[in-house]
């Protein structure tokens, strides 16, 4: 399990103020009575996305500067393995790349939670999903939504493919077998990957959403840092991965109306933007439906929810789930996140939208 050291004092001065806003919120919804961040004690566990783990170490080394009392736990093990963890009562919190599903809500079904309680899904990450691709003689590659439906799907299997020549005319694309690389966990990654293919390719892309890969054929690499590396040591290779893993690979610009964009924050932020809430649930609950085919907008993209009960067995956890939490979607954890990942901050109206669903954290 991954604990993230401490930062320097410098750091913790400028966040005494916020982490104590943070502090004085839970103990006011968990006892009635205020005090500073800085008397926070305790381990919190969470488990999840490892598309999620720069910022998670930003935040959690920020936290603990602040909250010299608290250890924070987060083990990036994949978006699966979180929401399994969450459900088990084994973490306190769960990283995921999705909201969890309507069959998978309801009172009664987390270990961790109060008997009466469902969850919380809270969108605490923004980030385009780069397509990363390493090819010999090639630094510049442009692809549209069937063409690269077909690259992982497997029905196209050569980079001087008629298709691929035909987007890149001046490209110097090899004679070579492609190697399609994708995750072989379950990865919110990938259902947001495959979310995009099958809204926008459905007539290539003939498989439903899934997190767990739906062809058979191509490379399996598990977690985000695995398919990065797959892609950087292996030839002729093509893989999906957080924007801010992508390191120094190559990614391709995808094909959004007459342009090409590349996978911005600032365009991964566009899409969230117009993004409608899950019809159905809790007022408190920010489960989204991203629209993948909106004009202007990089269009593969994922969000990073925080899934956290509504209310705990244990108030002691609550005061820190409510803390840190609450911390990330603020201004100033979103400013981290973005530092340290590359991620899109959450807007103005959004944080304060979170904050109040923090806030209702029992």
């Amino acid at each position: 399990m991954l604990k993230i050291s401490k930062i320097g004092a410098p750091v913790a001065l400028l966040l005494a103020g916020s982490m104590a806003l943070a502090g004085c919120a839970a103990n006011e919804q968990t006892g009635g009575s205020t005090t500073s961040g800085s008397s926070l004690s305790g381990t919190l566990t969470g488990k999840g996305a490892s598309s999620m783990k720069a910022a998670q170490e930003k935040w959690t080394a920020d936290f603990q500067t602040a909250n010299t009392g608290v250890t924070v736990n987060y083990s990036p093990d994949g978006s699966g393995a979180g929401r399994e963890a969450f459900v088990s009562g084994a973490a306190n919190f769960a990283g995921s790349d999705r909201a969890l599903k309507d069959s998978e809500m309801g009172a009664g079904k987390f270990a961790g939670c109060a008997a009466s309680s469902s969850a919380l899904n809270l969108p605490v990450y923004i980030s385009p999903i780069a397509v990363v691709f390493k090819v010999d003689g090639v630094t510049d590659l442009k692809l549209d939504a069937d063409t690269l439906a077909g690259i992982f799907a497997g029905t196209i299997t050569k980079w001087d493919d008629a298709k691929i020549k035909a987007l890149n005319p001046d490209a110097g694309l090899p004679s070579a077998n492609i190697t399609a690389v994708h995750r072989s966990d379950d990865s919110g990654t990938t259902q947001n990957f495959t979310e995009y293919l099958s809204a926008v390719a459905p007539s290539v892309w003939t498989k439903d959403p899934d997190g767990q890969w739906p062809f058979p054929g191509g490379e399996a690499a598990k977690g985000t840092s695995g398919v990065i590396d797959a892609v950087t040591n292996g030839t002729n290779t093509i893989g999906y991965a957080d924007e801010s893993a992508a390191q120094n690979l190559s990614k391709a610009q995808i094909k959004v109306g007459d342009e090409f964009l590349s996978p911005t924050a600032e365009a991964a932020a566009k899409i969230v933007d117009q993004s409608s809430r899950v019809d159905g649930r809790a007022d408190n609950d920010w489960a989204l439906n991203l629209d993948r085919k909106a004009a202007g907008v990089y269009p593969i993209v994922l969000v990073s929810y925080a899934i956290v009960c509504e209310e705990y067995k244990d108030a002691s956890v609550a005061t820190l789930v409510k803390a840190y939490v609450g911390y990330i979607v603020s201004a100033d954890g979103q400013a981290a996140g973005q530092s340290a990942a590359g991620s899109a901050p959450l807007s103005a109206d959004m944080q304060s939208k979170l904050k109040t669903a923090v806030d209702s954290i029992k």
